[in-house]
């Protein structure tokens, strides 16, 4: 049986932004970045989620911590803690982890996905037995690519196996960084 897993104290921060539990203030941010015509289709997020389907949703990431399976954080303002949204590290009790994120479409373009990404990776490397921290990236992606890059992940190759993010598979490429 996995054990449940805590969010760390004091919370990942860089820049801009830290990481943080999800709350149901959150319901706001969590409906706009259910607006983005991609992201339902990597996540458990609903398109056009209603004010219930984004109190689920949160609610799933806080199970995630209780089940063991990973770190789901809420992506805030440091200056306000405002919302803006998600990132994720999902360590399976491997060495290597898989990170993801997303910044809901009224936040984008500020380098808070950049930011999340190096919290993430930071506290990534607080994790004892943690040698090795991966991203599965669509090709077309061009700003998450970017992302990656100004995160210090480093290209790594293609997926061996076909990821599928709706009807069509998808080769995803693999970013990573070690420790």
């Amino acid at each position: 049986m996995t054990r449940p897993l805590a969010l760390p104290d004091p919370p990942p921060a860089s820049g801009e932004v830290f990481l943080r539990a999800f709350t149901s203030a959150d319901i706001a941010m969590v409906r706009d970045l259910a607006t983005d015509p991609y992201v339902p289709h990597i996540g458990t997020l609903p398109a056009h989620a209603d004010t219930t389907q984004a109190l689920e949703y949160i609610e799933r990431q806080w199970a995630r911590l209780a089940a063991g399976t990973g770190y789901s954080f809420c992506v805030a303002l440091r200056e306000t803690g405002q919302a803006v949204g998600q990132a994720g590290l999902w360590t399976s009790g491997a060495q290597v982890a898989s990170a993801g994120y997303a910044i809901a479409p009224e936040y984008r373009g500020h380098g808070y996905a950049a930011h999340a990404l190096r919290a993430l990776s930071g506290f990534g490397w607080t994790l004892p037995d943690l040698d090795r921290i991966e991203l599965h990236i669509e090709p077309w992606n061009a700003p998450s690519l970017r992302t990656a890059e100004v995160a210090g992940f480093r290209a790594d190759g293609t997926m061996p196996h076909p990821r599928h993010t709706g009807a069509e598979p998808v080769e995803m490429l693999l970013y990573a960084v070690g420790r």
